[in-house]
């Protein structure tokens, strides 16, 4: 029999099927949909959707630690440490990680590596791109072997399954299959079913918005650089960014689609030139499918002292702007024309 051709994230995105399972609280057909996507956007051997972002890290984060082991995210990687937990790129700085040599670090060690990827394509955010749900998604890659002898809860018979011993069914499918049949059966942080649709929605345009959204990104950050009224500019996309070697290596389509900057005038002159906003919106969120703006020192990080602001990447000065899709040239007139207001 002939191989099947394997099909592009762009076809696949819009195709994946699936056969129908049983269980509303863990075996959702619609969800089981959206998984399946996910599975094949991620390249990874199975995925498990949950109500909400955090419900995703806890999931993750609870289905591999025991309750004797509660000062295991304090230490070094020893042998208590379950998991090195990191992002993917971090908000505000954009900082991406030398994932090659953390992943070393950790596997010689024998825990695995969780990526939160909130501002690659987190769900609630670009998945969804319209704000209309929140969400999370847990993706395993499967190539982690969970019968390493660090984590019991594979290996062991199951209490709550008669006996179940997960490695010995499921291989490297365990951890998805344990999270599903454990975790989100007994805290119940599973994605409701029309939440999943509106997420497979979501992705059907997930490629096409977010390549304009990074294009746009890029353009905007150039743009911005090159203007005597902006004082700096961070993106990962630009040769100056000091991440940007690192994006280059682990960024694939583009280079996300966050940036900041500093508006001359400091933390006066960022409030009023959001003021002058007209198609931006102002919005403390990202990854909408519009162009939102927000002067953090004022906003988001108003609570924190000077010291402290600056020690999360925030100065008086700095604007952060998630690029949406619309025609760049009509992004770049509102912020042309909110620039020229405040010299009036």
């Amino acid at each position: 029999m002939s191989e099947e051709k394997e099909l592009h994230f762009e076809t696949l995105q819009l195709h994946a099927l699936m056969s129908l399972p049983m269980r509303e609280l863990i075996d959702n057909p619609t969800l089981f949909v959206f998984e399946q996507r996910m599975t094949a956007l991620e390249g990874g051997v199975a995925a498990l959707s949950t109500s909400s972002g955090q419900a995703a890290q806890f999931t993750t984060i609870i289905n591999i630690c025991v309750a004797d082991d509660p000062e295991e995210f304090a230490k070094l990687v020893d042998y208590k440490t379950k998991a090195v937990y990191l992002e993917s790129m971090g908000n505000l700085k954009f900082n991406i990680p030398d994932f090659e040599a953390i992943c070393k670090v950790a596997h010689d060690a024998g825990v695995p590596v969780i990526v939160d990827n909130t501002f690659g394509a987190g769900a609630t955010k670009w998945i969804g791109g319209h704000g209309t749900t929140i969400g999370g998604v847990i993706v395993d890659a499967g190539k982690f072997p969970w019968n390493n002898g660090r984590f019991l809860g594979f290996t062991e018979p199951s209490p709550d399954y008669h006996g179940l011993v997960y490695w010995d069914q499921f291989g490297y499918n365990s951890f998805i299959t344990k999270a599903r049949l454990e975790i989100i059966r007994n805290v119940g942080a599973c994605q409701y079913p029309f939440g999943g649709f509106l997420l497979i929605q979501g992705l059907e345009t997930l490629s096409l918005r977010v390549h304009r959204q990074a294009e746009n990104a890029l353009e905007l950050a150039r743009w911005l650089e090159s203007r005597d009224d902006v004082l700096w500019v961070s993106y990962p996309g630009l040769e100056s960014h000091l991440y940007h070697q690192n994006a280059k290596k682990y960024m694939r389509n583009g280079f996300g689609c966050v940036l900041t900057f500093g508006v001359k005038g400091g933390s006066k002159a960022g409030p009023a030139f959001i003021d002058e906003l007209k198609l931006a919106s102002h919005l403390a969120n990202v990854g909408d499918a519009k162009t939102l703006v927000i002067h953090p020192a004022s906003t988001t990080h108003q609570q924190l002292n000077d010291e402290e602001q600056l020690s999360a990447g925030v100065s008086k000065d700095m604007i952060r702007v998630s690029v949406g899709y619309e025609h760049i040239d009509d992004i770049k007139d509102d912020l042309e024309n909110a620039f020229k207001k405040p010299e009036k």
